[in-house]
C-alpha cells in the first residue's frame, strides 16, 4: 500500500453501527462509524508502522497524526478535535479526537456521505417513558449482518442489514 491507500473505502467488516436515536413513532436512526483500531490499521498498511505518529493536546481535545514523507525527510501532521464520550471521557476524547484527526487523512471519509439509516421498530424492541417520552431500546444490532456494496471512490451503491432472526430490516439501493 501508499499514502493514497489511506483514503481506500473501508469495507464492511471495518464498520459499526449503533442507535442515535428514536423517536417516539418507534424509528431508530443508525449510525455508522469506524473504531480507532481502524484507524490504527490502515496507517500501518498505507505507510508503515513506523512512519506515522499520533500526538494528544489540550488535555486530549486535539489529536495530531503525523506521516513521514521519505521524500523530503519531514513529518507531514493534520489535527482535529473531539468530544468526550458518555462512558469514559477522557478515553473517548482521545479516541475521537484521533479518528477525526484520521478523516483528515481520507481514512472513512466516505462515511460522511452515506445513507440516512432509519429503521422501524417492532413493538417489543422499544419502549416510550414517561411525560417527555423518553426511549429505550432492546435492539441487539451488534447481531446484525450488513450488507455493503462501494464504488472505488466511495460511493454507497447498496445498503442492506438483516436482524438476528434473518429478516431484512433495512435495504438502500443508489438510484442511477
Amino acid at each position: 500500500m501508499e499514502i493514497k491507500d489511506l483514503s481506500k473505502p473501508l469495507e464492511i467488516k471495518d464498520l459499526d453501527f449503533r442507535v442515535q436515536s428514536i423517536n417516539k413513532g418507534g424509528y431508530a436512526t443508525i449510525l455508522v462509524y469506524k473504531d480507532a483500531r481502524v484507524d490504527m490499521n490502515r496507517l500501518d498498511e498505507a505507510v508503515g508502522a513506523l512512519n506515522w505518529k499520533r500526538h494528544h493536546l489540550n488535555n486530549n481535545h486535539n489529536c495530531i497524526v503525523s506521516i513521514y514523507n521519505e521524500a523530503t525527510k519531514e513529518w507531514i501532521s493534520k489535527e482535529d478535535t473531539g468530544t468526550e464520550s458518555n462512558t469514559e471521557a477522557q478515553k473517548g476524547l482521545a479516541s475521537d479526537s484521533f479518528k477525526r484527526a484520521c478523516f483528515n487523512w481520507g481514512i472513512g471519509r466516505e462515511l460522511y456521505d452515506y445513507p440516512r439509516i432509519s429503521i422501524q421498530l417492532k413493538p417489543d424492541e422499544f419502549t416510550v417513558e414517561g411525560n417527555r417520552g423518553k426511549a429505550t431500546w432492546n435492539l441487539k444490532i451488534r447481531d446484525w449482518k450488513w450488507g455493503l456494496e462501494i464504488s472505488e471512490e466511495g460511493e454507497v451503491l447498496k445498503l442492506a442489514a438483516k436482524d438476528d432472526k434473518g429478516q431484512l430490516r433495512f435495504n438502500y439501493k443508489l438510484e442511477s
